[in-house]
């Protein structure tokens, strides 16, 4: 159980990872598309197609991986006030009985949509370019393989927490900047305050 746990979690932060390069994609395609517009006054036909698919695909790869490391939204403010086997349980139906039928059906219907896009070579009727968005169907049936696998992580994260009473974290590999700013701040209080 632990073992495919770190695998998940692993498989998850590697897409993340990778499709988080997309921010600077976005970022060029943007500028440039700034520049060529305002300062060259000749807009390109792609720009609002290439970002929206690249931003898209950022959104949807990045799912498995925030799932991981325990970053989607949730209305806690009871939640957290249980105990971790409380919790453990209370995540655990929500899985089975709300998160796998939704997780499963993008993967089933995305794959589907996906499969008729490749079929007649999709492209975009948003811009007179004529952008090819089949690829961009397919990360849909993706992403939701990398939710259910990852979300079988967290099943077993689940079960492991109601049998030992500890939740088990994703290793961790970034923070927010306010968090290591207090850590930096109450290091630096205690150092001056022994």
């Amino acid at each position: 159980m632990v073992a495919f746990i770190r695998f998940a979690d692993t498989l998850s932060a590697a897409f993340g990872k990778t499709f988080a390069w997309l921010i600077l994609l976005m970022t060029f395609g943007t500028s440039y598309e700034v520049f060529v517009r305002y300062v060259l006054n000749s807009p390109t036909p792609w720009a609002f197609d290439v970002s929206f698919i690249m931003y898209g695909t950022l959104f949807m790869m990045g799912g498995a991986y925030t799932l991981s490391r325990g970053g989607h939204v949730r209305g806690d403010f009871v939640y957290r006030l249980l105990s971790p086997k409380r919790q453990a349980t209370i995540d655990l139906i929500l899985y089975l009985f709300f998160f796998f039928p939704g997780v499963t059906a993008l993967i089933i219907i995305g794959g589907r949509y996906a499969s008729r896009s490749w079929g007649y070579g999709e492209v975009s009727v948003n811009s007179p370019a004529g952008i090819p968005i089949y690829q961009f169907k397919t990360v849909m049936a993706v992403a939701g393989t990398l939710l259910f696998i990852q979300g079988i992580a967290e099943i077993f994260r689940c079960i492991h927490c109601i049998r030992t009473g500890q939740w088990m974290r994703a290793q961790e590999d970034v923070r927010e900047t306010e968090d290591a700013l207090i850590e930096q701040a109450n290091q630096a209080e205690t150092g001056a305050h022994p």
